[in-house]
């Protein structure tokens, strides 16, 4: 085994099980084409696992399943720490997020001010989708979903339960955090937000 293999093995060896690494973690070990050319001798040895195009793990094993590979949801908030990037879901996933869809969506759609770039991990897909600053701009974990999520469900199409569903959740968002994220979404959507607020303040 070649030192660069050695190097890369001790170093991922030092995490956690199932943490996340990516080709240029270890570009001080050797140029690009080394690392990548070490990184697939270690996969086809399977003393690790490729998790993607460009990223790679020692999985955490499971005592009934055995390899257990990262969830697309885990990876994306790995990229989104790696880049320092802010992401926001969206479409089915921000549902999903919120209880308003069982749905589990085979494509994860974020919006960053991040790289845009689509990530295959098994047979899902991560898009990450270049948005405008005023569109990453919420505050809230919470309310920066909501309007996401109300956004696919549409203003006509809402339904008097999955509003009640979203003000549960509002309720949990801190005031200030909320009232700054009102203004930035659509007119018919402050409207339902702010009941919420209304809710948070009387109590």
């Amino acid at each position: 085994m070649e030192s660069i293999d050695i190097k890369i093995l001790e170093k991922i060896k030092k995490a956690k099980r199932g943490s996340l690494f990516y080709t240029e973690d270890f570009l001080s070990f050797g140029n690009y084409k080394a690392v990548s050319k070490a990184l697939e001798r270690l996969v086809n040895e399977e003393q690790l696992s490729r998790v993607s195009r460009g990223i790679f793990a020692i999985l955490e094993k499971d005592p009934h399943l055995g390899e257990v590979f990262p969830t697309a949801e885990k990876i994306a908030e790995s990229i989104r720490k790696r880049d320092k990037a802010r992401i926001i879901p969206t479409g089915t996933l921000a549902l999903n997020a919120l209880g308003l869809s069982t749905q589990i969506p085979t494509n994860l759609v974020y919006l960053t001010d991040g790289s845009a770039r689509t990530i295959k991990v098994g047979n899902r897909t991560i898009v990450f989708k270049k948005a405008s600053p005023k569109n990453l701009s919420a505050i809230g974990s919470i309310s920066g979903i909501v309007i996401q999520a109300l956004k696919e469900i549409g203003k006509e199409n809402v339904t008097e339960i999955e509003i009640q569903t979203i003000l549960n959740h509002l309720e949990k968002e801190e005031s200030y955090r909320l009232e700054h994220d009102i203004k930035l979404a659509p007119e018919w959507i402050r409207i339902i937000m702010r009941k919420a607020l209304n809710e948070t303040n009387e109590k």
